[in-house]
């Protein structure tokens, strides 16, 4: 049966994680980006009839979802087949909560599923990652999670190496969205070209930290893993409201709160909903008082990742 067109979903993720710099990323519950593809007789190649937001572009060249998917059209020698894509954008734009990623993993796998699923999850990623490097940089910590779900560890882009790491069930992520937005090539922008052997020694134990803490099952393990002393020194000057959230964060329980991906969305981990609460809570308040308006939600880790929301063929069915 052939589809005409199928509706894909990518959950927003957190890059880095804290210390994971480029090589960390955990996919998030409730909000992120769909994509509707479907074929269309006019001319070959990727037409996007909707960008999801007026804010972004609509030439198909510059869109992440369009870059992505003329790619897997490239990688599944379909360059002669025509395909409109329609984006509902959830996630915030210039957020720091993986928007453009989980725009180019819906529009990769919605091509993908349209033409008959050719290409492995390999593929899809390094359609995605080309997407991704012309918008935000050359790196996976958000398409990675936003495909496979769940916690993500990036050990190579070439040859493609993830290993998934188990999520604690009782770990919440306390996601707070100041009102200001900060481009990712802007937030990289700033890191340092270098570092000292001592802050190199940190981040890697923090890093060895954090990923012990999540295979021993132990949510309490990850207090004191949120360390980041790469890029949180470096963009926490391009935030304000930041440092004093972090703090307030801490002080009501928090078991560790960062910088998420490049900003300006930060977030904080906890054990369970009634802490997550009362973190939300202070962080947003305190935001108000530096005077930055946020706005704030809690989730847990999307196991998921990306899925068909919706495929028409003869007929409409919903697919899980």
């Amino acid at each position: 049966m052939t589809s005409t067109s199928v509706r894909a979903f990518a959950p927003g993720s957190v890059g880095n994680l804290g210390p994971g710099l480029d090589i960390l990323g955990c996919a998030t519950s409730g909000l992120g980006d769909s994509v509707e593809a479907t074929f269309v007789a006019s001319s070959h190649g990727v037409r996007l009839d909707d960008p999801g937001h007026p804010d972004l572009p609509r030439d198909p060249t510059r869109h992440s979802s369009a870059i992505a998917a003329t790619e897997v059209l490239r990688r599944a020698n379909a360059g002669k087949t025509a395909v409109a894509l329609r984006v509902d954008k959830r996630l915030p734009l210039a957020g720091g909560q993986g928007g453009s990623a989980a725009s180019a993993i819906a529009g990769a796998l919605a091509v993908n599923v349209l033409l008959g699923s050719p290409l492995e999850m390999n593929d899809l990623l390094l359609a995605a990652l080309v997407a991704e490097e012309r918008v935000a940089g050359r790196h996976l910590d958000n398409l990675a999670p936003a495909l496979m779900g769940g916690i993500t560890l990036v050990r190579s882009i070439e040859p493609i190496d993830i290993v998934r790491l188990p999520a604690p069930p009782s770990l919440r992520i306390v996601l707070v969205h100041p009102a200001m937005q900060l481009r990712t090539a802007d937030a990289r922008a700033v890191l340092p070209s270098s570092i000292e052997r001592q802050t190199a020694m940190a981040q890697a134990a923090a890093v060895a930290a954090m990923v012990s803490a999540l295979w021993s099952g132990d949510v309490s393990r990850l207090r004191g893993t949120v360390s980041d002393f790469i890029a949180e020194p470096a963009r926490a000057p391009l935030l304000p409201g930041f440092t004093q959230a972090q703090a307030a964060a801490m002080e009501a329980g928090a078991l560790g709160c960062s910088i998420a991906g490049g900003g300006p969305t930060s977030f904080a981990l906890t054990d369970g909903d009634e802490i997550a609460s009362t973190v939300q809570s202070a962080m947003v308040q305190t935001y108000r008082s530096s005077g930055v308006e946020a706005t704030a939600r809690i989730a847990h880790v999307d196991e998921q990742g990306a899925r068909v929301e919706d495929v028409e063929a003869m007929g409409r069915y919903r697919s899980a």
